[in-house]
């Protein structure tokens, strides 16, 4: 990894002294630029003072020729022309002086050559004013003198001053050519070496990429091996290698961190996890990573995340060691326990409001947020569920009740946790709780609203009922031991016809009496209890006449008959009609064969499996279908399908049970003795029952009959009642 490092900062290194070669060259071409310019520049310079004192020369020449017409015509027009070259000459020679003003040479010729022309026009004056006052002949006479010294001086100058000026243009010219050539000499040398540097970079950069590519293709191949087990953890795995890079990780850890996994591999584990990381690796300088890691291995170590976006979130890390090519790799789980710190924080503020008085209760105590977190649990519940409080708190609530609880609090998306919780306060809710040990125990649940700053907590005061189960089951099992003997069943009857069901007729009756007759009268607790009362002297008088029902189904005997199943049916179908009419229920059947049986027991066969297919919805029209195939013995198989709630698997066999009740009884009234009365009915006609279902999807109840003779079946849709 420390070469990849030194090749990544060559080819930065490249490329810089290429991007400065180009700078260099943009350089070196703008100074030839304004080299050149300067060159035309003063090129440009040399011919405007050159073509001026060439004007001042002429001027001077046009000056003398004016004079000379002047004397031979002595007209006064011919001295217009003499009058503007002399003001050209002015002209000229300012011109001259603001150009020579930054050359040392020409400053000296330009005041000898002011000096100079200014003595010619002086002698042209006098030689015109010779023609105005003493005529012609004076005036040649000075004319044909011809010129002095100064004359000849005049024209010396002149001669000298352009040579100078020449004299610096050749010597810029080649100045410039000097600085042109230097220039194009470092912009070819330039333009080598960035060649050279560019070739270089490239050719490091390739070799990068091939790198890359290379551990690119590693890296994949590592992948392969290791990348089904990663993405199976629950926690975030992040592979880091001994330079402290990330060369692993799993799509939980890009979930937890908020980066995509391209934007992690290869960079340092400190960018996720700034602080403590690396410390827990290498502590000091006189131990290995392997050593420190060593160390670490099997321990929770709490540290602080940082995510993308710059926030920052407490995590959990486990260490562990990877033997890999490039030596031991370090894989670390990581763990966001922002809940449960969260949780420990809100515990901190509320264990000193309601430790005292959960702590007092002698149920196990549990208080529940909207998201179904534990926040709070007394000591009991600990006991119970055998979990240390640290293990429970900010974890889900349906860790410990993995059924009920949570549809108690939410049965649909339409009504909030206030509303469902309201439905059940002061309810007993039988439920299942689950120990650590994966252990299952019966548990009854009540549940109170705890109202604080963050919303509605739930409170659940859980206990464990399986000393009350136990009895249950005890007198379930007696009561099938009763059952199991005709006699004591026939005593049974006996005395619940005529011992049971007078006294209790009377009450019944008595208390609905009351009900009528004080209803309103009495304080709002008299008429609760009252209603109690009614309610209880009903359900026993069911009760009753369900274990009637029951003994009286006795063992296997000559009375089975062959009957019409359909005349059955639509027997039950009419003793069910107030049912049917307040559901809206629809009733079909197929062509249903003859059968031999009790005539009555097959009738209350039919009406409890229907019965219970009418009753047992939520919601939408209730539809029920009875058909019967034959199978291979001979046996009529009957089934009763229904479009209601639906049962559990693991609760296919317990329904067939004496007092087995899988809601509450607000829900839906019955003894849960229905469907044990069914099992005996078939049971005694020489058959068996069973139900197919999944919840949501509806039942189906499957059973068995003897025939009396083979006959065609029509599966043709009959309406029995709507």
């Amino acid at each position: 990894m420390k070469k990849k490092s030194f090749l990544s900062r060559m080819v930065r290194l490249a490329f810089g002294l290429a991007m400065l070669t180009l700078l260099l060259m943009g350089a070196v071409s703008y100074r030839w630029m304004v080299i050149s310019d300067d060159s035309d520049r003063w090129v440009r310079h040399t011919h405007e003072v050159l073509s001026n004192i060439q004007d001042l020369a002429l001027a001077m020449e046009s000056i003398e020729s004016a004079t000379r017409g002047f004397v031979l015509t002595g007209k006064e027009s011919d001295l217009d022309a003499y009058r503007a070259n002399v003001a050209r000459v002015a002209q000229d020679q300012a011109t001259i002086r603001s150009l020579a003003v930054d050359t040392t040479v020409q400053q000296i010729y330009i005041p000898q050559l002011q000096v100079l022309s200014a003595e010619r026009i002086q002698r042209a004056e006098m030689v015109i004013n010779l023609r105005r006052t003493k005529g012609f002949a004076s005036a040649m006479a000075a004319v044909a003198s011809g010129p002095d010294e100064r004359d000849t001086e005049f024209q010396a100058l002149i001669g000298k001053t352009l040579d100078k000026e020449l004299l610096l243009r050749t010597q810029r010219v080649a100045r410039t050519d000097g600085y042109l050539s230097q220039s194009k000499t470092i912009l070819i040398l330039g333009i080598l070496l960035g060649i050279s540097i560019t070739g270089i970079a490239s050719w490091a950069a390739v070799h990068d990429s091939d790198k890359r590519a290379a551990a690119e293709e590693s890296l994949r191949q590592s992948e392969d091996n290791y990348r089904g087990l990663m993405e199976a953890a629950p926690d975030g795995m992040v592979v880091v290698n001994q330079a402290g890079e990330m060369v692993l990780l799993n799509a939980q850890a890009e979930k937890q961190f908020g980066y995509r996994r391209d934007e992690l591999l290869g960079q340092k584990v400190t960018n996720i996890i700034p602080e403590g990381f690396a410390e827990r690796l290498i502590a000091d300088g006189t131990r290995t990573a392997a050593e420190a890691l060593a160390q670490q291995i099997g321990t929770g170590i709490e540290l602080i995340g940082r995510r993308n976006d710059g926030t920052n979130f407490p995590i959990e890390i486990m260490l562990s060691p990877l033997e890999s090519a490039e030596g031991i790799l370090v894989t670390a789980a990581i763990r966001d326990i922002s809940v449960r710190k969260n949780a420990e924080m809100h515990l901190a503020r509320m264990e000193e409001r309601y430790r005292g008085l959960m702590e007092a209760a002698p149920d196990g105590m549990v208080v529940v947020n909207q998201a179904g977190e534990i926040v709070l649990l007394n000591a009991q519940a600990e006991s119970q569920f055998g979990y240390r409080r640290d293990e429970l708190l900010g974890q889900k609530v349906t860790n410990i009740i993995p059924m009920g609880f949570a549809e108690r609090l939410v049965a649909d998306a339409l009504r909030p946790v206030e509303v469902a919780l309201a439905q059940q306060i002061g309810t007993g809710i039988e439920l299942h709780g689950q120990r650590k040990d994966g252990t299952a125990f019966p548990i009854e649940i009540m549940l109170s609203p705890l109202k604080n700053s963050e919303g509605i907590l739930v409170t659940a005061a859980i206990r464990d009922i399986r000393v009350r189960k136990a009895a249950e089951e005890h007198l379930a099992m007696k009561l099938e031991e009763l059952s199991r003997s005709n006699r004591d069943l026939e005593q049974f009857a006996a005395i619940a016809s005529h011992d049971l069901q007078e006294p209790l007729r009377m009450v019944a009756s008595y208390t609905q009496l009351l009900a009528r007759r004080y209803k309103g009268k009495l304080d709002s607790d008299a008429d609760d209890f009252i209603a109690f009362a009614v309610d209880g002297a009903t359900r026993m008088q069911q009760l009753i006449q369900d274990l009637l029902a029951y003994s009286r189904v006795a063992s296997r005997g000559k009375d089975l008959l062959e009957i019409s199943s359909e005349d059955a049916l639509r027997q039950a179908i009419k003793n069910l009609g107030g049912a049917i009419q307040e559901s809206g229920a629809v009733v079909t059947n197929g062509s249903l064969p003859n059968v031999l049986a009790d005539e009555s027991q097959l009738v209350q066969l039919f009406q409890n499996l229907v019965g219970n297919a009418i009753k047992y919805q939520k919601g939408g029209t209730p539809h029920v279908h009875i058909s019967a195939v034959m199978d291979a013995n001979r046996k009529w198989t009957f089934s009763v399908k229904d479009n209601g709630l639906g049962i559990e698997p693991q609760f296919f066999e317990r329904i067939f049970g004496m007092f087995q009740r899988l809601h509450k009884r607000e829900e839906f009234s019955g003894t849960g003795i229905g469907l044990a009365i069914c099992k005996r009915i078939v049971e005694r006609h020489g058959g068996t029952i069973s139900v197919e279902s999944q919840p949501g999807q509806g039942s189906t109840f499957h059973f068995s009959l003897d025939a009396t003779a083979l006959k065609s079946q029509q599966d043709s849709e009959v309406v029995l009642c709507q």
